[in-house]
């Protein structure tokens, strides 16, 4: 079991700490999991991201926007749009 061996003076300098270990977490150290198979994280979110095959034409897949704007959803080929208000969502 390890002690604690730094010893900080305010939240910001934890908070430094954190930001860096967490950058070197994601984006530095290789993982060993299944889903990463020796990846960072950042690096398999990346390549998740780039084998995602882009919407077909014929698939239900809506889009909502809860904060206001438009709510998209397309089926059988065709494209359905409507404005969505904070007060809707």
């Amino acid at each position: 079991m390890a002690f604690r061996k730094t010893f900080y003076e305010s939240l910001e300098q934890l908070q430094q700490d954190l930001d860096r270990y967490v950058e070197f977490y994601n984006r530095e150290r290789a993982h060993q999991g299944y889903r990463t198979q020796g990846r960072t994280p950042y690096q398999a979110f990346l390549d998740g991201i780039a084998a995602m095959p882009e919407q077909r034409e014929g698939s239900a897949t809506p889009a909502v926007n809860a904060v206001g704007g438009t709510s998209r959803a397309s089926a059988g080929g065709e494209t359905l749009e409507q404005e969505v208000t904070p007060e809707a969502a």
